[in-house]
């Protein structure tokens, strides 16, 4: 596969794919020891800020609880959760800018404002668009099984399920449910920060279309799907 960033040759069966004989263990030692470093880098990072996420949104008692926070904290739980069901990905970006993107898009919503200190706003219209970004979500998820992460690499092409609308409905399900978050627990900072979450989102769907657009599956679909996140508009 050739490209511009440099990626390393796809075991025989692809990672995403479940080969009668082949384990993902089995896949893993096809690796070279640096894509290996890598993913378990990208593992260890997520899984660090998640942890202080929801100490943070949950408090040291649990007293920061309600409806709204339990749902963001399932939210932002999926991806993590996911990240550790999936095989290995030979195309596994060593792009700086893809790893910044990847994880800074993934990871600063771990860093969003506690409502301890908060005023309520609109709790029940936040909880109702958490619960819609948590079906784009759920439902991106089913249709890509294993294949997720969170830097750029090719883990196979999905047309599936909301894939027939827009070409990244799981980051479509994330502003959604930030949105939602964010008119529950309205703040200068919280709007800072998911708006600098869209914008990495947006660098990082160009970053992992970069390495799609290799493959001649992904450029028939994105042929017929024209729209990336919202249909219609972008």
């Amino acid at each position: 596969m050739a490209m511009g960033t440099p990626v390393y040759d796809e075991p025989k069966c692809a990672p995403q794919d479940a080969c009668a004989g082949e384990t993902v263990a089995n896949r893993w030692f096809e690796l070279p020891g640096r894509v290996i470093a890598l993913d378990v880098l990208e593992r260890t990072i997520v899984v660090l800020l998640f942890a202080n996420f929801v100490y943070t949104m949950l408090g040291r008692n649990g007293h920061a609880l309600n409806l709204v926070v339990g749902l963001l904290v399932l939210s932002e739980a999926l991806p993590v959760a996911l990240m550790f069901m999936r095989g290995p990905s030979a195309s596994l970006s060593i792009k700086p800018l893809d790893w910044v993107f990847g994880i800074a898009g993934s990871c600063i919503p771990f860093l969003a404002a506690s409502p301890e200190s908060l005023t309520p706003f609109l709790p029940v219209v936040g909880a109702v668009l958490i619960i819609a970004g948590l079906f784009c979500q759920v439902s991106a998820k089913l249709a890509l099984g294993r294949s997720f992460g969170l830097v750029a690499a090719n883990r196979g092409v999905k047309n599936s399920g909301p894939y027939r609308f827009v070409r990244h409905p799981m980051y479509a399900g994330y502003t959604i449910g930030h949105v939602g978050f964010l008119l529950a627990y309205p703040s200068l900072y919280n709007a800072t920060l998911y708006g600098s979450v869209l914008l990495f989102q947006i660098l990082r769907m160009n970053c992992e279309e970069r390495i799609l657009t290799n493959d001649k599956s992904y450029r028939d679909f994105s042929a017929l799907v024209r729209y990336r996140l919202i249909p219609g508009v972008y």
